[in-house]
């Protein structure tokens, strides 16, 4: 076994050494990306372009070096793809602006943003602080690339859209997360240096693709001011998903969260704050149908609690911000019922399971998770428990 780790390790350090020779050589070039489609939400398709490994090693070599010197270039407003930085924080910062009075919000979508991205305005932002023409050359080869995919007859079809067009970085590229970031820049660096920001009092929040942009007043014209501005960067606005939201009358989602008026369970008082979206709920029951599907019985119990827990940790940490205690519940019922359900499938039991499988067994026999008690360890529980005027540590404003 030792002999065989010994050989694999020799093996790769021999690759990486004649990759580098390559690089050095100037005798590297980047190979078709295999295009991947994965379901959207919405029933659409996404395309993905997965570098080979040879070509996903060059480039986070490559993110190496280059990440930290565009990090200083990139703005606040940016969340995505950024070292202790992620959608949570987008979130929070979003609900921070409405709370003081950023009520007039741009719900904004682009159609096609990675695919759209224009490349010699994208290389003149990575020109700015890059001058070595090598890796210049690099970045450009690999936005060039062409694409490879199944012509649903068993054959191998490839394209060059991306160089045709001189448009678009493959999602699924270890460089085109910071290459997006960089694109998107030039909009909120832009916003700010037009005037736009101090001038309505309108704060853009950023996540990747998606962004709002929070008003205090005014948003019709920034509304427009945002849509000339993606014109001149040759990005498509998608006039179908955008649209102004009054808050508090009115709700938006943005990173699977629903904004707009909640209500104190313990008050009843009305304020401003962010629950799990009903999409993002309803996504997630539609995973806990498919992972008890009473086709399913042969499995054991343990290992599918295993997969449903794995799932309901990484939705719970992901879902803790606001008034989370309703979906919560929504899904844990859903939960129990589905595994109650598979468990009398299961072992041939007649019935709804309930005197076989109660919760305490699904809970403490076979450690199913039990997402409600879950909200006692949550930062905003915790803050209201020391602090009975917090708010439920929303830093909520009441809405009358």
């Amino acid at each position: 076994m030792a002999y065989v780790l010994k050989t694999s390790k020799h093996g790769e350090e021999r690759w990486l050494g004649e990759l580098a020779e390559r690089l050095k050589k100037k005798d590297y070039r980047p190979e078709a990306v295999k295009r991947v489609w994965i379901p959207k939400p919405n029933g659409k398709l996404r395309p993905l372009g997965i570098p080979t490994i040879t070509d996903r090693v060059v480039q986070t070599a490559a993110m190496l070096v280059l990440e930290p010197i565009f990090e200083a270039d990139l703005q606040p407003e940016q969340y995505a793809y950024r070292a202790e930085r992620g959608a949570q924080d987008a979130v929070q910062a979003v609900h921070r602006l409405l709370n003081t009075g950023h009520q007039q919000v741009i719900d904004a979508d682009l159609s096609g943003y990675f695919d759209s991205i224009p490349h010699p305005e994208l290389m003149k932002s990575v020109a700015r602080r890059i001058v070595d023409r090598h890796v210049l050359h690099l970045i450009k080869q690999w936005l060039d690339a062409p694409v490879e995919e199944d012509d649903g007859h068993g054959h191998r079809k490839r394209t060059t859209s991306n160089r045709d067009t001189g448009r678009g970085t493959p999602q699924g590229a270890p460089i085109s997360p910071l290459l997006s970031n960089l694109y998107m820049r030039r909009f909120i660096l832009g916003w700010k240096t037009l005037g736009y920001a101090r001038r309505w009092s309108a704060q853009i929040v950023n996540y990747a693709d998606d962004f709002v942009i929070c008003c205090k007043g005014r948003a019709e014209d920034a509304m427009a001011a945002m849509r000339g501005m993606m014109e001149q960067l040759k990005l498509t606005v998608n006039d179908d998903k955008t649209h102004l939201c009054q808050i508090p009358q009115e709700r938006f989602d943005f990173l699977g969260y629903t904004f707009g008026r909640c209500y104190s369970q313990k008050t009843g008082r009305a304020y401003i704050g962010t629950r799990p979206s009903p999409k993002s709920v309803k996504r997630m029951v539609e995973s806990i149908t498919q992972e008890t599907d009473r086709r399913r019985t042969i499995l054991d119990a343990e290992f599918v609690v295993g997969r449903l827990n794995r799932k309901l940790i990484g939705w719970a940490n992901y879902f803790c911000l606001g008034s989370v205690s309703p979906a919560y519940r929504a899904i844990n019922t859903h939960v129990t019922q589905r595994l109650r359900r598979w468990l009398c499938k299961k072992h041939k039991v007649s019935g709804t399971g309930w005197a076989r499988y109660p919760n305490q067994y699904l809970y403490e026999k076979l450690g199913l998770v039990n997402l409600p008690a879950r909200t006692h360890d949550l930062p905003w529980a915790k803050s209201m428990m020391s602090c009975p005027r917090a708010g439920c540590g929303k830093s909520a404003r009441p809405v009358r």
